[in-house]
């Protein structure tokens, strides 16, 4: 289980005359955690993909008629 915190950006009516609301979250993740260990040594150093990762979400939600 992962959990997200988001922060709520406010409520308003679309021009179809929907309600919306708004929300944004983040968080990061390490993907040896789930599992995921591939990756490739670069030439110059280093490895091609990082362990870890950054989730990004911005929600939008419709109120339901």
């Amino acid at each position: 289980p992962l959990t997200i915190p988001f922060t709520f950006e406010g409520a308003a009516t679309d021009p179809f005359g929907n309600k919306r609301i708004g929300f944004e979250g983040g968080t990061s993740i390490s993907r040896a955690d789930y599992g995921i260990t591939w990756n490739a040594a670069l030439e110059s150093g280093g490895v091609l993909v990082s362990d870890k990762v950054n989730l990004e979400f911005e929600i939008s939600a419709i109120q339901k008629a």
